[in-house]
């Protein structure tokens, strides 16, 4: 799969670890994915949404098809009152998006599009996949052209660099942190060892579409200091149902584990959603129709911030590890493919520059600059775009309760936002693919990309 000794460990097989596989294996790079579930697919996470850019990424994989086949368009958008009064309803934004860009946002089931990612992968490629990885420590004492990465299980891996796609609560990051305070206490690591605070929380779960309703339909519904988000799936529909703390109304839920994550219990769900039964999700069905048919559901704090520092000697984070936004906008995951675009552009280029010598901590150091660098400005838009949205909908304060009920519900106002704002047609059009994959052009619309497939 590889003419260069160059390998890369990916700590982290969930879905931006996957779009690490794709990148690493089509750029003829060396990698391992260290997954530490005893399982590829788990049915234990809600939706996912990819914007128009993120699936010219999968096209480039030759995913499009077959992610086709198991995703939806967003096709109306709905917004209602807690009482259920619907003071937005309409299909202009999901078209204008289109029209722009050659598709709307995709939703899809996350256990069925980490499926789809996985069997698309070559046989060479799966077969470095593996599962019960734990990971325990990381290591650069043994060599010094590469690193090491001991897992639970006592097996060793040994690589140029780390490549930390493994969520909110990172091992890779809180070892990567721990590593370079020791080395130099002096050192100005401005990032805490907990750096994601959590200003709201959310409790998901996933259902059997309900009978009349459309796919690709999207509502929420929004009250003060909580709202609703539903979405319509081929086959699923998903809730989410969002809190701004105070945590004591739930204290059994607030223990807090040694890896700083909060576990909720079945209980603590349970309650959770009572307070919320009597919210619309439809113009005729409310929370507790549809939570009485559940299938999955889970629920966790909402952490928010971006990380000071991506990257330490050879290792480089990408996804949650660094980031981590509320899920209101869906900006996320499609942020984590950028990440993996970015980087494994920059290590491609570094690599074809090579004439096959590994490269050195500086040189790594450059290209983990530049990617940090690259990502920056889009990151800082869509972070900044999502804590928005959360406290829109949340009617955080009077002026977010007004923007929200008489502002951006107006869909000729968003149109404009989605046209000329910061976060509309230019900031998808400058989104990046990567450099290093011939392929046709799946989404010719009315707004160019900045970065046109190769061809």
């Amino acid at each position: 799969m590889s003419s260069s000794p160059f390998k890369v460990i990916v700590v982290g097989g969930g879905p931006v670890g996957l779009t690490a596989a794709h990148a690493l294996h089509h750029a003829g790079i060396d990698f391992v994915v260290l997954e530490a579930r005893d399982s590829v697919v788990l049915d234990q996470g809600a939706s996912l949404v990819l914007a128009p850019h993120s699936l010219r990424v999968m096209h480039q994989f030759g995913l499009l098809e077959s992610l086709s086949k198991i995703g939806c368009e967003m096709a109306r958008n709905s917004s209602f009152t807690q009482d259920g009064n619907c003071f937005a309803d309409g299909r202009a934004v999901v078209r204008i998006l289109k029209t722009n860009h050659g598709s709307s946002p995709v939703i899809f089931h996350r256990a069925q599009l980490i499926e789809t990612l996985y069997d698309g992968l070559p046989s060479e490629a799966k077969a470095s996949y593996l599962l019960n990885k734990k990971t325990k420590s990381i290591d650069f004492s043994e060599t010094q052209d590469g690193v090491e990465v001991a897992c639970t299980d006592g097996s060793i891996y040994q690589g140029s660099i780390v490549l930390g796609a493994d969520g909110v609560h990172s091992k890779t990051r809180t070892l990567m942190r721990n590593m370079a305070m020791a080395q130099n206490p002096q050192e100005d690591w401005k990032d805490a060892a907990d750096p994601f605070p959590a200003q709201y929380r959310c409790m998901w779960s996933s259902f059997p579409r309900p009978e009349g309703v459309e796919e690709g339909h999207a509502t929420e519904a929004q009250a003060k200091d909580m709202s609703v988000m539903f979405l319509a799936g081929k086959e699923r529909g998903w809730i989410f149902l969002y809190e701004r703390f105070p945590r004591e109304k739930f204290p059994a839920a607030a223990e807090k584990t040694k890896d700083a994550r909060v576990r909720y219990t079945e209980n603590d769900m349970e309650m959770f959603a009572t307070q919320f039964a009597d919210f619309p999700v439809t113009d005729t069905l409310k929370v507790k129709d549809v939570y009485a048919t559940r299938l999955t559901q889970g629920m966790a704090n909402l952490e928010e911030g971006i990380l000071t520092r991506w990257s330490w000697k050879r290792i480089v984070l990408a996804g949650d590890s660094c980031h981590k936004f509320t899920p209101n906008a869906g900006r996320g995951l499609n942020n984590g493919i950028q990440d993996v675009v970015a980087l494994c552009n920059g290590l491609h280029e570094m690599l074809k520059s090579s004439h096959g010598n590994l490269p050195d901590e500086a040189t790594l150091g450059k290209v983990f600059a530049e990617y940090q660098k690259a990502r920056a400005d889009p990151l800082q838009a869509d972070y900044k775009q999502s804590r928005q949205i959360s406290r829109l909908q949340a009617w955080e304060n009077k002026i977010y309760y007004f923007m929200s009920r008489y502002v951006m519900s107006r869909e000729w106002i968003l149109s404009l936002v989605l046209k000329f704002g910061m976060n509309g047609a230019g900031a998808f059009r400058k989104a990046l693919v990567l450099n290093y994959i011939s392929n046709h052009e799946p989404f010719s619309a009315l707004v160019p990309w900045d970065h046109p497939l190769a061809k």
